[in-house]
C-alpha cells in the first residue's frame, strides 16, 4: 500500500509532530497496532538471544577460554562470565582439575567396580621385547591433568591420542633396555617411576599442557603359553631366596658366638702371658735381692741355705741315724718327726 507521508526536509525546517505522525500512521494502517505489537515480541526474543548469548559459566573443576571470531583472547576460572553475544566471541571449557586415566593393555568394565577389566583384544598393546629378548605382557595405567589448556586445545590436533602413543612408546623404550627377570620382579616401581618422568618430558617437548601424575604397572606377566614354566622358575628363585635366608640365619647366630669364643680364649691368654710374665718377674727380682744379700754376707747366707735345704731333706727321710766317729757302734734312733714338731732342730 503506498504511502504519501514524507519526512520534512533536513536543516532549517520545523521538528516533526510525533503524535500527530502516529495518528495518521493509525487512520491509514489500521493493523498498526497487530504490527507494533509483533516487532515488539520480535524484539523480546531479539533481547533473550542476545542476552543468552552474552554470558557462560565455568564450573569448579574447569577452566574457560574465550575465543573472538576463533581466536583466543583471554582465560577465565569457576563463574559465572560475560562476553560479547551473537557468535562474536565464544567461551570453551575444559576440565583442569580432573584426573584423567589411560588404560593400556586392558581396559574397565565399569569405573568404579574393583578387579573387574577385559583382556581380549589388547595384546599389541601390552606384549613387549625385554633387552635378553625375552616376550614379557605388560598392563600399566597413566594418571594425567590438562595443566595448560590453551596447549590442549590448540597446540596439539588429538592430545588423547598423542598421551597414548608416547606413552606406549616410552614403555617399550624403557622395558627393551632391561633384562626381563627385572621388569617380572625387582625394578617394577623403578621402571613406573623413570616412564613418569620419561613422558613427562616428550609431553613438554611437544607442548601438550598435561602433568602426567603417575604411571603404575597393573600386572606384569610372561605370556600364557609360557606361564607354568615361568611359574616353576618362580618356585625355583623363591627356595633359592629361602635357602640364602636360612644360611643367613645361621651366619648370623654362629659367628657372633665363634668371635665370641675366640674373643674369650685371647682374653684368657692375655691374662696368662701376663701372669706368667709378672711372676717371671717377681722371681727374678727375688734371685737378684738374695743375690746381693749372699754378696753382703755369704757365710751367713751359705749356712741359712745349708739348714733350709737340710730342714727339707730330712722333713721327707723316713729315718735318721746320727753316727758319732769316735763310736764304734749306732746310737738308738731319734723320733726326729716329733722333734721338728715340738719345735726342735736337727744339727749334724
Amino acid at each position: 500500500m503506498p504511502m504519501d507521508w514524507t519526512p520534512p526536509p533536513r536543516g532549517g525546517g520545523q521538528a516533526p509532530d510525533l503524535g500527530k505522525m502516529v495518528s495518521e500512521l493509525k487512520s491509514r494502517f489500521p493493523g498498526f497496532k497487530q504490527a507494533r505489537g509483533l516487532g515488539l515480541v520480535v524484539l523480546v526474543v531479539l533481547a533473550l538471544v542476545v542476552g543468552s548469548s552474552a554470558y557462560y559459566t565455568v564450573g569448579p573443576e574447569e577452566t574457560g577460554l574465550v575465543l573472538r571470531f576463533g581466536r583466543y583472547v583471554r582465560s577465565t576460572g569457576p563463574g559465572l562470565h560475560f562476553k560479547l553475544p551473537l557468535g562474536i566471541e565464544r567461551a570453551i571449557t575444559v576440565k583442569t582439575g580432573r584426573v584423567f586415566k589411560e588404560e593400556f593393555g586392558f581396559r574397565g568394565i565399569a569405573p568404579g567396580i574393583r578387579s573387574r577389566f577385559t583382556e581380549t583384544g589388547y595384546s599389541d598393546e601390552s606384549l613387549m621385547l625385554t633387552g635378553d629378548l625375552n616376550v614379557i605382557e605388560v598392563k600399566w595405567i597413566v594418571q594425567y591433568k590438562i595443566r595448560d589448556p590453551y596447549k590442549w586445545l590448540f597446540e596439539v590436533r588429538d592430545g588423547v591420542a598423542a598421551i597414548r602413543d608416547l606413552s606406549e612408546a616410552v614403555m617399550r623404550a624403557i622395558v627393551g633396555n632391561r633384562y626381563g627377570d627385572e621388569v617380572l620382579t625387582l625394578a617394577r616401581v623403578e621402571i613406573a617411576n623413570q616412564a613418569q618422568r620419561e613422558l613427562q618430558k616428550l609431553l613438554d617437548f611437544y607442548n601438550t599442557g598435561v602433568q602426567v601424575v603417575t604411571v603404575k604397572l597393573q600386572d606384569v606377566n610372561p605370556p600364557k603359553p609360557v606361564q607354568p614354566a615361568f611359574n616353576e622358575v618362580n618356585e625355583a628363585r623363591q627356595q633359592k631366596e629361602r635357602m640364602i635366608n636360612e644360611a643367613q640365619e645361621a651366619y648370623n647366630r654362629e659367628i657372633p658366638k665363634a668371635l665370641g669364643e675366640a674373643k674369650r680364649i685371647v682374653t684368657e691368654a692375655e691374662g696368662y702371658a701376663t701372669a706368667r710374665i709378672n711372676r717371671a718377674q717377681g722371681e727374678a727380682k727375688r734371685f737378684l735381692d738374695m743375690l746381693a744379700a749372699y754378696r753382703q754376707t755369704k757365710e751367713v747366707t751359705k749356712r741359712r741355705l745349708y739348714l733350709e735345704a737340710m730342714q727339707k731333706i730330712l722333713a721327707r727321710a723316713a729315718g735318721v741315724y746320727v753316727v758319732d766317729e769316735s763310736v764304734k757302734g749306732l746310737l738308738p734312733l731319734l723320733d726326729l718327726k716329733k722333734s721338728v714338731g715340738e719345735g726342735k732342730g736337727v744339727r749334724p
